[in-house]
């Protein structure tokens, strides 16, 4: 039985699962979507209640009947490297490919239906709610009125963007950024706006839930960060326990979310506190597995074979 991944060709922390997979003897195959037509090929018959499907890659032929999972990773866009790449092309070649492989019986980290739903933040606040989290106070609005009473009412709040960082060269991008009640928001009328009580946090912490296994870091903050992505503490990430409530509540939200896979963010306050900031379906591990020595790749790997508990 054969691991699929999808993502491309320049991912470090792919590499680091590559190479875990290797060791243990899984076959597996490495596919970038955006080599769909050209580099990869594919074909799926549908006769009298049967499915057969085969891909080829890098002169390699897989039967779809033989995967035992899939990891979307980081995949490019399908169709994007084609000799005439366009929107056309992209959606015949991402329902064919997806399509297809839904059609199997493998088991995905994650399912794309599920990772859609998992991306959208305000459905994450939701969930986060449910599951237990402590959530901050938050509003998405393109109403100024209601943004300047939420900014009066919670006084220090950010703002931020709803997707968060960008994937690309987007030439417009948003920062989190603080601000003040007596900010003008007149402009929150040309886009849906998101913002959020300011935790004061003393710490940074990462949280990766890898079919069930959880491993947490913390990095300790300097005074009044906002956004430990960018900001330069001159503290490094270090392994941290993670307290029961987390615990029942990333397993509750996980559940829900129908997710194998994510990472958690969260700001630890004075008090230690652990406040949901976002979980990211598709999160970066391998800075933390370097910094840490967590065996996070090691347990995707052993999910993707299929020996995860």
């Amino acid at each position: 039985m054969t691991v699929l991944i999808l993502t491309c060709k320049q991912d470090v922390t792919a590499d680091m699962v590559v190479a875990e997979l290797h060791e243990r003897g899984v076959p597996l195959v490495r596919l970038d979507p955006a080599d769909l037509p050209g580099e990869a090929a594919l074909s799926a018959e549908y006769v009298r209640g049967d499915f057969y499907g085969h891909l080829t890659v890098g002169g390699r032929l897989l039967s779809m009947s033989a995967l035992r999972s899939i990891w979307v990773r980081r995949p490019g866009e399908p169709a994007a490297h084609a000799p005439d790449p366009s929107a056309w092309l992209t959606a015949e070649a991402g329902q064919a490919l997806y399509g297809t492989l839904y059609s199997t019986g493998a088991r995905w980290m994650n399912h794309p239906c599920a990772a859609a739903q998992a991306r959208c933040k305000p459905w994450q606040l939701h969930a986060a709610h449910r599951c237990g989290f402590a959530v901050p106070p938050t509003l998405i609005t393109t109403f100024p009125r209601i943004a300047r009473q939420f900014a009066i009412q919670y006084r220090d709040i950010v703002v931020k963007s709803a997707t968060g960082p960008p994937r690309g060269d987007e030439p417009t991008t948003l920062p989190t950024t603080r601000i003040g009640p007596d900010t003008d928001f007149a402009a929150v009328t040309a886009g849906p706006t998101l913002l959020q009580q300011y935790i004061p946090k003393r710490a940074d912490i990462r949280l990766t839930s890898v079919g069930g296994r959880l491993f947490a870091a913390r990095k300790a903050s300097t005074p009044g960060q906002v956004d430990g992505r960018y900001d330069t503490t001159g503290h490094a990430w270090e392994p941290t326990a993670i307290p029961d409530r987390i615990t029942r509540a990333v397993r509750d939200y996980t559940s829900l979310a129908g997710l194998a896979y994510s990472a958690f963010d969260f700001a630890e306050d004075t008090e230690g506190t652990w406040w949901f900031l976002e979980s990211n379906q598709g999160g970066q591990f391998g800075f933390i597995e370097l910094h840490t020595e967590q065996p996070i790749a090691e347990s995707v790997a052993s999910w993707l074979a299929g020996t995860a508990p």
